[in-house]
């Protein structure tokens, strides 16, 4: 399969996944016209859409590209019943599109009905992760997100995360905050900051990377631990992952 994103919005990003035949999967379309573009420039013959949760910004496209596409599958958790999903998938349940399964897996957090959908080596994780950090607990809890990113750090090294935001650049200037004078941080940091300053993607990435450079996957790391261990004592990884979560959201 061949991955391709489309941007949208302001820093939104749709990913396609199309075999050589030009079949192809739209992973949470918030709008419809940047893909139907890239539909008609690439000759992609559209057979399912993947839908991780309810967020306008994800699902707003659905309907108008079910109207140029009639048997389009559309694939969501129960939040999404009323988006233009078709099937409802859930927690443990496989789709199986493009002769490709994708395992489903339950990530609320974001919000309480958010999933993911795994078929190796892409991972469409919404707005779980993002690179260099996690998303808002809109709905869920900081403990559900903390069990959320286990499941996604259960996964394999060579896992490509294909992230929905173009967030990467303020989560490295926020973990470096934290940990000023780590190596990974600063290096990955630097590398960010010539991407964006020529316009250029940092999407997707690798979760063997990820783990160096995420603070939300780092939580069992003694540099960090030192760091919190300064404000308050917290033993447990989630607590610290909720610490995290509060940082970021005052930063």
């Amino acid at each position: 399969m061949n991955l391709n994103s489309i941007p949208a919005f302001q820093d939104n990003y749709i990913w396609v996944l199309n075999n050589d035949d030009g079949r192809c999967l739209i992973v949470d379309p918030g709008e419809a016209a940047p893909v139907l573009r890239a539909i008609e420039e690439n000759q992609w013959q559209p057979e399912a859409i993947l839908l991780t949760h309810h967020h306008n910004d994800h699902v707003g496209g659905v309907k108008a590209l079910c109207q140029h596409f009639p048997n389009l599958a559309v694939y969501g958790p129960e939040e999404t019943q009323d988006k233009g999903t078709t099937q409802i998938v859930k927690d443990g349940d496989v789709v199986s599109v493009l002769g490709h399964d994708f395992s489903v897996f339950a990530t609320p957090g974001h919000t309480l009905g958010h999933i993911c959908f795994f078929s190796s080596p892409y991972l469409f994780c919404g707005d779980t992760l993002f690179s260099g950090g996690c998303g808002r607990l809109f709905e869920g809890t900081a403990s559900q997100m903390y069990q959320s990113f286990c499941k996604i750090n259960a996964l394999p090294d060579d896992t490509v995360i294909c992230c929905a935001h173009e967030y990467t650049l303020g989560n490295m200037k926020f973990a470096i905050s934290i940990l000023p004078q780590d190596p990974a941080l600063n290096e990955y940091y630097r590398k960010v900051n010539e991407l964006r300053a020529k316009n250029q993607k940092t999407l997707p990435v690798i979760l063997k990377n990820e783990r160096r450079i995420n603070l939300f996957l780092r939580t069992e790391d003694t540099d960090l631990i030192d760091i919190i261990n300064q404000e308050t004592k917290l033993q447990h990884p989630q607590e610290r992952f909720a610490w995290l979560r509060s940082k970021k959201d005052n930063f």
